[in-house]
This record gives structure tokens, sequence and C-alpha cells, in this order.
């Protein structure tokens, strides 16, 4: 896209808004005049990953095979969210919602709907409990509870266009604002109860006004675009379906506060929104709208980016500025805060990508509807990365305070394959899981910290039946203690302690007294650490306890894993009756554990030359083959009962 003339006042920003909208208006469905039609495809990472852009490139090749190229366009966007069923193509003014799109589908879709005006059903997408296909984007169960506020961007307008962001009332809020004094924005901002997203939660306004009373200069805006946590994808979507949004609430944060200078702190593995951002920032400076005088006024700002190298611990503040400085990512101790000396000793404010996000949003439609969203202490909406064990995964917004069973079953679609929920772990490796009991609970900062988890970033992992809690908490221990900067000792030696105690229960060489003693040293690491990550690391482990605490009594004094993860567990065994000597296990078998002889059944299994590695189990067409922890033989699971009821009763664990 080429920028050809200078945004010099709010009178400039609506030309140009006027010029652009008629697209816009198509996409939503509300042209006058419907001459062209806009085929809308997502270039998100996820969409990108399953070959949406060699969807995109036979797209055009088509388009100009049929002599379209006038009548059609094909418009690149960010994520829709329905990162299951991509890779998604959206038809507008049409309305018309395409699921999985494959490259050999591009020529029948041009076809048959570009051209002879009727809908390829096959690529609709199909609920999967009625059958029943959808047509448009709102009909679909997975959107129905959602309200798209943060995310109204995504999926509908091209992010590499700054047309099309001013086209949605983009650096309105900005343009606004220059007229205000700085302490009038933040008072906006402090009664719009905007909390950080980054995970701590910490109110925005009070941030920033901390910064803006300094009286030392220059000062910095930083936006924290360090999204490490596994599962996580919201700051990365934002920033590949909405950027200049985030370049708007930096523009807005600096003027509060009196910077001249912001930086994105990205992580490199994020190519695709580097590249945006690039983008975005380039085309920014060539309308004026950052540098000098923006608007020509005597506010002056320009951001750049510094590429992070992925470490899970520049997430937190005074470790992403000593990696900003060129140091080792390292946190330090507090106060000061960086709102009080950070980059350079300088007054530094760090706020997330979906924080910024916000900021525009609350001057353009006013802090009083803002606060109208969510509850009570937790203004507005969040955005959620929904991951594991169901049906619908992707990216989600929805009113803070909506309950984990709404995003769970309504908008997530379930668990996959008619399994059990078993529990939710929010908040990355910093939450906790959260099992059934709560489903109801309202996601909020307040209501996820009463029951040992926290809010995060966003990410939301679903776990089932088949999820041993024992080993959920391993791995999160596992991710801490190997991102652990080794800065402080209770976090790089404790963690490594927590780790070697979880290892040897799984592995059932564990006794009575390492529970107590992996208790007593969680407390410890959260109470001692220097920063978040320490401090939080021992989350999943004390909520797994607090939920799940038989597991952990069936792993150490059973010597069993009820969900039959945990390797040095297992226990195969062929169910005589049901056995046909059909000999597909033995072959299946690569250490020959299995012997029999065909027609005469039953085949054994030899544990002590049994790897474990569940390939009988799969091959077994009888499913003759069972494996201890999904199916315990009776008197197994008689002692196992025996010994849960008589460690209730003596006051040994309680399931709260």
């Amino acid at each position: 896209m080429q920028v050809k003339s200078m945004i010099k006042s709010i009178k400039d920003l609506e030309a140009a808004k006027e010029k652009y909208q008629p697209s816009i208006q198509l996409r939503l469905g509300k042209a006058s005049q419907q001459s062209q039609t806009h085929v809308l495809v997502c270039s998100g990472t996820a969409c990108t990953s399953s070959a949406s852009q060699a969807v995109r490139e036979e797209l055009l090749h088509q388009l100009q095979k049929h002599n379209l190229e006038e009548r059609v366009k094909v418009i690149k966007t960010g994520c829709f969210g329905f990162c299951q069923r991509g890779p998604i193509v959206v038809v507008q003014p049409d309305n018309v919602f395409y699921c999985q799109v494959e490259r050999k589908d591009v020529n029948k879709l041009v076809e048959k709907h570009l051209i002879g005006g009727q809908i390829v059903e096959e690529l609709l997408f199909q609920e999967p409990d009625t059958g029943e296909r959808h047509q448009k984007m709102e009909e679909i169960r997975f959107f129905h509870n959602q309200q798209r506020v943060l995310l109204q961007n995504c999926g509908l307008i091209n992010p590499e266009d700054i047309n099309e962001y001013i086209a949605r009332d983009g650096y309105f809020a900005l343009a606004g604002i220059l007229n205000q004094q700085p302490e009038e924005v933040i008072d906006q901002v402090i009664k719009s109860g905007l909390r950080g997203r980054g995970g701590g939660g910490f109110p925005t306004g009070r941030k920033w006004d901390i910064a803006s009373r300094q009286e030392v200069t220059p000062k910095y805006v930083i936006c924290n675009a360090d999204e490490g946590d596994p599962g996580a994808f919201m700051d990365r979507s934002i920033l590949e379906g909405d950027p200049h949004a985030v370049l708007e609430g930096m523009a807005i944060a600096a003027y509060a506060i009196g910077a001249s200078q912001g930086y994105i702190y990205v992580r490199a593995e994020y190519p695709i929104a580097v590249d945006r951002l690039e983008v975005a920032i380039r085309q920014a400076r060539e309308v004026g709208l950052l540098s000098h005088n923006i608007l020509e006024t005597d506010f002056s700002f320009d951001i750049g980016i510094k590429l992070g190298a992925g470490a899970f611990v520049c997430g937190e503040e005074t470790a992403l500025l000593h990696s900003a400085m060129g140091a080792r990512g390292e946190p330090r101790p507090r106060p000061p805060y960086p709102a009080q000396e950070g980059l350079w000793s300088k007054p530094t404010i760090i706020n997330n990508v979906e924080t910024l996000a916000n900021v525009p949003l609350i001057f353009r439609k006013g802090w009083e509807w803002y606060t109208g969203q969510g509850v009570a202490t937790s203004t507005g909406t969040k955005v959620f990365s929904l991951a594991g064990k169901i049906n619908n995964t992707g990216l989600i917004e929805v009113p803070m305070g909506t309950s984990l069973r709404t995003i769970i079953f309504d908008i997530g679609g379930g668990i996959q394959g008619g399994h059990r929920f078993k529990a939710v772990q929010t908040g990355g490796p910093s939450g906790g899981c959260i099992p059934e009991e709560h489903l109801d609970r309202p996601v909020d900062y307040d209501s996820l910290k009463e029951i040992g988890s926290m809010m995060g970033s966003g990410g939301l992992i679903v776990m089932d039946d088949r999820d041993c809690m024992v080993d959920i908490a391993r791995f999160y221990i596992e991710f801490a203690q190997d991102e652990s900067c080794g800065r402080c000792t209770p976090c790089r030696v404790g963690t490594k302690r927590l780790l070697e105690i979880l290892q040897r229960i799984t592995k059932g060489q564990a006794e009575m007294e390492d529970l107590e003693l992996m208790e007593e040293l969680a407390y410890d690491i959260r109470d001692a650490s220097l920063c978040g990550l320490g401090q939080t690391a021992p989350n999943p482990v004390l909520s797994t306890l607090r939920y799940f605490r038989e597991e952990y009594l069936a792993h150490i004094r059973d010597k069993h894993c009820p969900a039959g993860v945990c390797k040095e567990l297992l226990h195969y065994q062929v169910v005589e009756e049901k056995c046909i000597a059909c000999g597909i296990c033995a072959k299946a078998c690569g250490v020959n554990a299995i012997t029999g002889e065909k027609k005469k059944p039953p085949y054994k299994i030899d544990p002590e030359k049994c790897v474990r590695c569940g390939a009988c189990l799969a091959k077994c067409p009888k499913e003759a083959i069972i494996r201890g922890g999904l199916q315990v033989p009776a008197a197994a699971a008689a002692v196992q009962e025996g010994v849960t009821k008589h460690a209730r009763s003596a006051g040994i664990y309680t399931n709260a």
C-alpha cells in the first residue's frame, strides 16, 4: 500500500475514513451499492501454517484466469478466531463463512460461488452434534457467547493497510486526547477500571499516574509482546490482525506520561507479527501519525522494535528491561518500580499488547461505556486462547465474568471424543488447575485468585480424564525450572528439587514423606522467590494437591496412575475372554514381549520385557488389551478404594 497524503488534523482523518469506509461497509454487509465482492482470507499464524497463503495465491490466479480481478478483490486479514477450522475464507457481502479451505477447493469456490452465485455447501461449518451446516459466521455456536470488541478488526481489515484501520475510527482516539491535559487522560483510564492483561492485573491508570509524576526525562513506553505461556497466542493474534490499535494505545500512553519514545519488545518467534508491526510503524510515520509534531501539535512520539530471544522470564517487566538494554534477562528487586526507574534508569511504563489495544476503545466509546462491560472489579472483555482436549480450539473474546462452563462447553464445544472434563489450566505455568466443581465460577481476576489460580495473560488449556494431574504438574514445573534465569536460589534450586520429587512420584519411586516435603517446598518457593516467575511457579503443584490429591496418593501408595499416563506405572495385560488369538498384538510389539499361538487364546504379555509403548493396545481389534489406569482390574480397584477410604477416615487428605 502506498501512503500518499499526510494526516495533519481530524479533518484529514475524516477524509481518509470517508474514502476507505465503503470497502469496510461492504464487508460488514452495510454497503448501499454492492458492485464488488471481497474474499477475506485469514493470514494469521494458525491459518498460514495450514497453507492459507497457498489458497490466497490460487484465488488470485483463478480470478485472473476468469477475468474477475476488477469485480472480486482478495483481502489479507488477521485471525477470525476459529483456528480449529482453518484456513478460513469469508466471501462478502454474501456473508458466507468457509472452513478448512484447501488449494484444490479454490476452483470450485470461484466457479460455483463467485461466478455461479451458489454456496459451496461442503465447505461450510458443520456442527458435530447436529450435523447442521451454517452459512454465516454469527450462526456458528462458537461465536454465540462471544463479544468481539477488542478483536472487532481481526478478520475484517487488512492489517497492512493503515487506511482500513482509519476507516474503522482508527487514530481518532489519539486525535481527541491531544486536546486534553495529560492528567485528564490518566483520570479517564483510572475511571475505566482497566487492569493489566499480562497476568498481574495491576490498574493501568495507576501505573501511568506514577510515571507521570516523575520529574525525570526522558520517559519511555514499552509494549510487552513477549508472550511465552504454552498454548497462549492472544497477543500474537492482535499484533497480526490489528497492529495499529497497539500503536495508537502506545501513543496515548506516551502523551499521558510525557514520553517521546516507545519500544515493542516482541519475541523473534513471531515473524508474521514482527513483519506487520514493521509495516504499521512505517505507514504511521509516512502519514505523520508517528514521529514529530503529530497532528500539528507539540506532541512527538516514535516507536522502535526490540526482538526477544524467547526467554520466558523476560515476560517479567524488570527482566524485560534488562534484555531491552542489551543485558542478560534477569529480574531485579522492586522498588524502585519501572514507572519510577525503568529503561536506562528513566521512568518507564510497561503494558502488554492486549492492555494497550484496549486504550483507544476507552477514548472512542467513553470510560462510562467501558465500565459497563464485564464486572465491577474486572471491567471490559478478555481475549483467551482455547487449547487442549476441547472440540473448538481458537481465539475467543468474552466479557469479564463469563463462566468457565460457558467458555468450555458453549464456545469450546465440550470435550473431545465424549470424554469427561477433568480440569482447566488458567494462567499458563503461573496459574492453577481448576476442577469441575468450579466450572460455574466467573472468570475475573479476583474469582480465579480465590480458588488458587490466576487470570494470567489468557491461556486456557482444557484437560480430560485421559490427563494425569501429577504429570501435568510435572510438565509445568519442568517448564518453570528450565526457564528460570537462576538469579535467586528459591527458584533456581527450589524448582529443581520440586521437579525431582514429581519425577519420583510419576515413576513410582516416591514415599509419603515426599508429599509433605513437596508441599512445604512449594510454599517456600512462592514466598521467597525474587520475581513473579518463581513466586507463581508452584501454583500448578499447589492447585493439583488441593483438588486432585487422591491422584498423588494413587501414584505413591498404590504405584498406580489412574489416567494411565505415567509410563513406569503402566501395566498391560490381555483379557482372556476377549482375546481371539489373532496375533496382531505380537506383530505390533517391537520387543517381543507378547507370546502366544494363533487360534489358541489367550496371548500373554511379559511385564519384564514390556516397554509400555502402547502399540499392542492401539492395534488390538477386539479391545482385549487393557492398560492399568484406564481399566483397572477389579481386585486392584478394590484395593485402591480401600486405601482411599482409609486415607479419608484418617484425615490424611481431603478432595477440597
